[in-house]
């Protein structure tokens, strides 16, 4: 969908941006969009670090119990 607005469209999204919201707040929308889209990211990164360190910990847990059926068994 969004491949589909080509320059003018994105042009014409400006102009009606100016008109609603005047060149003074302009700015001022775009620094908190940016802000918004890199605490975004940083969260989802967060979202998926912590994953990793779960199945991380699973195989390290995995790893343990055998280790501990070994010792186990040889007793």
């Amino acid at each position: 969908m969004i491949q589909n607005i080509g320059v003018p469209g994105l042009v014409l999204i400006l102009i009606i941006a100016l008109m609603i919201f005047g060149p003074s707040k302009l700015p001022e929308i775009g620094r908190a969009f940016g802000r918004t889209l890199t605490e975004f990211k940083s969260a989802t990164k967060g979202l998926v670090y912590d994953d990793n360190n779960e199945e991380g910990k699973k195989t390290q847990l995995t790893a343990a119990e055998k280790k501990q059926e070994k010792q186990s068994l040889n007793n």
